[in-house]
This record gives structure tokens, C-alpha cells and sequence, in this order.
């Protein structure tokens, strides 16, 4: 098989990447049937925004300090352990920018979508789904929608749900609202497409973020899931992504 390896900047992960590249030999990225990230989650998600659209799969190996994404580091075996790894496919969102002036920007999220109040002031939202307006002013800090894959990072520390990895559906969560009092969120169907218009944006500006892709100062922002982009994470089975997200159900540390 024809592996290219990536490697975050630290340190341990160069090297680990020169010791893989020599003992299995290496392939440039254009022309790989896998590629093997050496870092922790927030490089997993830099590699996968940079070559998704190569529709390789990709193994990772933890050597960063957050490594749900990822499988254990060995050198060793490096071939058999990809022969017999558990496929999990992702798909990202679409997220939508409109800013006052027109300004228009696409970016993907793999695992959220969020909207984050830029000042003091709590933001002000319209909430649609299907161009339905269920929530004509949601007061917050913020609000996002994830993935199933990423329902484990920033939505579960906003107290969102935990999806499991093949339940087709989304979670729209909340940041610290304000009023509605009681609403907490909800859980929608994976093809909904899900419409924020910013109330007041010059008193209470609102940045949005697709994964790390930050535009400020937006009016409205369309979430969608991305049609035809996704991708394929291969992990060991004692490694296995959806039994890791379902047992974060169970976590009581």
C-alpha cells in the first residue's frame, strides 16, 4: 500500500513520522491510498480539511495531548494493523456566511458549526430550520450545530447531547442561554438545514466558526450538511469510534 505520513510540529511527532517514513517507505501525498496522521485531534481535523477532497482514507496515531480521533502510537505492524481496522465515515457541515455588506463565504466543519456573541452583549438570534422560524429570538452566548463525531468536543462541554456515530442527526445546542429560559437545544435530522440571522448585529456583533475557519462579524449563516464529502477514519478495534462515543455516555470521571 501506498502510505504518505503527516505529522504535527511537536517534536515526538517528527520523529515518529521519520521513523515510519523509513522502515515502511513513503509516498507523496497526490499519489496515496492512505495517509497516516501522526498528532492529536486538533491536527486530525487540520489533515482531514486539507485533503478531503483526495477521498483517501486516513489513520491516525495519537502523539498530541487530545487523541479521540486517533489510535495508539506503535511502529510496529503498521501494515497489519490498517489491514484490519474498523472504518468509520464522517460527513461534514456547510456553514454559510452572509456579511452586511454581501459578502459571501463557505467553509466545512467535521466537527462543529458555532456562533459566538463578540461582545459583552449576549447575541440575539432568529433560529430556522427548513426556512420554518422556530425560535424568533434566542438570547445567548452563542449557538452551535455538530456532528455526531464532534457531539464529544465542544458541544458536550456546552452541555449538548452525545450522538452516536450512524444516528443521522445533528446537535443544535445552545451557549449560556439566556431566554427561551427552559430551551437547552435540539436534536435534528442530519439534511436539516439550519438558518441563524443575527438580530442587531451592529449593537451585538456574532463571529460564526466552521471547525477552526472563524468569520466575524456575520448577519446570517446557513448550516447544512455537506453533500458528497466525506471521509473515511480507520481505527484499530479496541479503538473503535462509535463504541468511544458511546461510552462517553457512561463517563463519570
Amino acid at each position: 500500500m501506498h502510505i504518505a505520513f503527516v505529522a504535527s510540529d511537536i517534536d515526538v511527532a517528527q520523529q515518529a513520522r521519520r521513523e515510519l517514513a523509513k522502515r515502511y517507505g513513503e509516498t507523496p501525498i497526490a499519489e496515496a491510498e492512505l495517509i497516516v496522521a501522526l498528532g492529536g485531534d486538533g491536527f486530525m481535523l487540520r489533515t482531514l480539511h486539507a485533503y478531503h477532497t483526495l477521498e483517501v482514507p486516513v489513520y491516525g496515531m495519537k502523539l498530541g495531548s487530545v487523541g479521540f480521533l486517533m489510535n495508539m502510537h506503535h511502529v510496529d505492524d503498521l501494515p497489519a494493523r490498517i489491514a484490519r481496522a474498523h472504518t468509520a465515515e464522517l460527513h461534514p457541515l456547510e456553514m454559510t456566511t452572509f456579511s452586511a455588506d454581501g459578502d459571501k463565504r463557505e467553509a466545512i466543519a467535521f466537527n462543529e458549526v458555532s456562533l459566538l456573541r463578540q461582545s459583552n452583549q449576549a447575541a440575539h438570534l432568529e433560529v430556522r430550520l427548513n426556512n420554518a422560524v422556530k425560535l424568533p429570538n434566542l438570547i445567548c452566548d452563542g449557538l452551535m450545530v455538530a456532528t455526531p463525531a464532534g457531539s464529544t468536543a465542544y458541544n458536550l462541554s456546552a452541555h449538548g447531547p452525545i450522538l452516536p456515530l450512524d444516528a443521522n442527526v445533528l446537535a443544535l445546542t445552545a451557549i449560556s442561554p439566556f431566554r427561551p429560559r427552559r430551551w437547552r437545544g435540539a436534536i435534528l435530522p442530519h439534511r436539516t438545514r439550519v438558518g441563524l440571522r443575527i438580530l442587531d448585529p451592529g449593537k451585538r456583533p456574532v463571529s460564526a466558526t466552521a471547525d477552526f475557519h472563524e468569520v466575524r462579524d456575520v448577519r446570517e449563516v446557513i448550516v447544512a450538511q455537506a453533500e458528497g464529502r466525506g471521509v473515511r477514519l480507520l481505527f484499530d478495534p479496541e479503538h473503535n469510534l462509535e463504541q468511544r462515543i458511546l461510552d462517553e455516555q457512561f463517563a463519570v470521571e
